[in-house]
């Protein structure tokens, strides 16, 4: 045995602890400028676009909405508050609403008109641009028709009599437009800019908004820098000054970033460490009921066994839902056995739901064998599909256990792992056999869900589901004045796609975000929407 003399000892001891000390990470803030309030901000994905009016996903809506504003905007508890829009009157037969702009400026300091919004609601329309949202405004007369290249631009539904008014003359009556208005799809652009730059418009140096923040960099994989916007209408009221927004798929490495205080606020957490959070982190994740539907979609399209609504049934019979919810995320997820969730405005309390959703799991799981028997599959002949999924750790985490629920019933299902553009890049293109995705609530109504389900909306109708009853009563609620009647049909609607098992309903979410005690002014709510004008920073 050899010995180690005491100091020798020592001096051993020391240089661990040097070692260790380097080890530690730094804590690594973008420095903020002298007399500057900085934000930075976790958003989850990576944009794929700063356009309004083709963008798809909420992590792009959170910067696009700091950068412009529409008719309406989101008040700090996300209701509908005026923007450029001052007031408006709707006629007596709701077909036409008359909106009085402000005088505004775009960042360049060219007048904000209406006829940008004659230009933006035209351009999103027009088949060239394949906005996936499109969909939004058959709302304005003729707007499908413009969509599908069957009506000239010029018909459409939106007229500028003069710089500061704007006329929106609708398809049916829609008492929730100022709620709609408030979506990037609604948004004005600035057409002295895009029909200069194109498609390029949105990039650092061209990208001109009339909102409270300016685009400054976009590095792409990195981040994205918005500076406060002088010429803002409401400048005087906008405290911070400067944010930037990265990316933060990894969750768990966002929750540190946040916990050594290089990030301000972090949009997403993994579910089931809310308990750790709430101890280590105390006051920081912010849960709170929001309207938004987790679910699988089928492509029926391409996959031969999904035409079947027997295997459909089978594969929504045989998940645990409640295990999901209780077991695995435990963040105050709800199991979902309906699309349209607990909450929505104008529409009946328990709405729709599965016929089947009250039976135990155990009876279910024997339907599900017997019906996918029924379809041809079994031991000798077991179905096989691939399930294309996010690389978020909730969407592994359930997925996982649904592939188990599934081999519990004779379903072999394969995983396929995808970042989160990607995955939703496949899903509109079809390259996906089942997809597991989130539908947020873009507006306060049951419209925003159910609307997804038309035949005609088009990619972000993910399973294709078609059913022209279904079409009519969406058209009967739209003509329905009474808003209680409206809400029954659209409840009727709902409880027929379900009983079509068009998808599958999974869990109701919670809004997770991890929001450092020095912001103020991030006020939970249940469309989990947060504008950044509204916050500030605690010296």
């Amino acid at each position: 045995m050899v010995r180690v003399s005491r100091s020798a000892r020592v001096l051993a001891l020391l240089a661990l602890a040097g070692l260790l000390g380097a080890c530690q990470p730094k804590v690594t803030r973008a420095p903020c400028p002298n007399g500057q309030v900085c934000v930075e901000y976790g958003n989850n994905t990576e944009a794929a676009t700063l356009d309004p009016q083709k963008s798809n996903l909420i992590d792009e809506a959170t910067i696009i909405a700091d950068l412009i504003v529409g008719l309406t905007t989101d008040a700090p508890d996300a209701s509908p508050a005026p923007a450029m829009a001052t007031h408006w009157e709707t006629s007596p037969d709701g077909l036409t609403w008359t909106f009085h702009l402000r005088k505004a400026d775009w960042s360049d300091g060219v007048p904000v008109t209406s006829d940008d919004f004659v230009y933006a609601y035209r351009r999103i329309l027009d088949p060239k641009t394949a906005s996936i949202y499109a969909y939004l405004l058959y709302i304005l007369q003729n707007g499908q028709a413009v969509n599908e290249g069957k009506a000239p631009p010029e018909s459409l539904g939106v007229s500028a009599p003069d710089p500061q008014t704007l006329v929106l003359k609708l398809e049916h009556p829609a008492p929730y437009l100022p709620e709609i208005a408030k979506h990037q799809s609604f948004f004005p652009v600035p057409r002295h800019v895009v029909e200069k730059w194109g498609d390029d418009w949105v990039q650092p140096g061209r990208f001109v908004g009339n909102g409270p923040y300016s685009l400054v960099t976009w590095r792409l994989g990195d981040y994205i820098q918005v500076q406060k916007n002088p010429r803002f209408f409401d400048a005087k009221n906008v405290c911070i000054d400067r944010i930037n927004y990265y990316p933060t798929p990894d969750a768990v490495m966002a929750e540190r970033r946040v916990k050594r205080g290089e990030l301000d606020l972090n949009t997403s957490f993994q579910s089931n460490r809310i308990a750790r959070l709430r101890a280590t982190m105390p006051g920081v994740p912010r849960t709170h009921t929001i309207l938004a539907t987790a679910y699988f979609s089928f492509n029926t399209r391409d996959v031969a066994a999904f035409r079947d609504v027997r295997v459909r049934r089978a594969l929504s019979m045989g998940v645990d839902r409640e295990f999901l919810t209780s077991k695995l995320l435990r963040a105050g997820q709800a199991p979902a056995y309906a699309f349209v969730p607990p909450g929505v405005a104008n529409y009946p309390q328990g709405g729709a739901q599965l016929y089947w959703a009250k039976e135990p799991l155990a009876q279910r799981q024997a339907e599900a064998k017997r019906l996918l028997a029924q379809a041809g599959y079994g031991p000798e002949n077991p179905l096989e599909i691939e399930l294309k999924i996010s690389n978020s750790p909730d969407t592994v985490l359930i997925s996982q256990a649904i592939q188990a629920d599934w081999a519990s019933i004779g379903v072999k299902a394969k995983l396929v792992q995808n970042e989160g553009q990607i995955a939703f890049a496949a899903y509109r293109n079809r390259d996906f056999e089942l997809g597991v995705m989130s539908w947020y609530a873009d507006f306060n109504d049951p419209t925003t869900f159910l609307g997804l389900m038309r035949s005609d909306t088009g990619a972000q109708n993910y399973g294709d589901y078609r059913n022209p009853s279904y079409d009519a009563l969406l058209d009967a609620a739209d003509r329905e004045p009474d808003p209680v009647r409206r809400g029954e049909i659209l409840a009727e609607a709902e409880q027929l796609m379900l009983n079509d098992e068009a998808m599958i309903p999974l869990y109701y979410l919670v809004s997770r975000n991890l929001v450092s005690p020095r912001i103020t002014g991030f006020v939970d709510n249940v469309e989990n929407f947060h504008r950044a004008r509204w916050m500030c920073v605690r010296k």
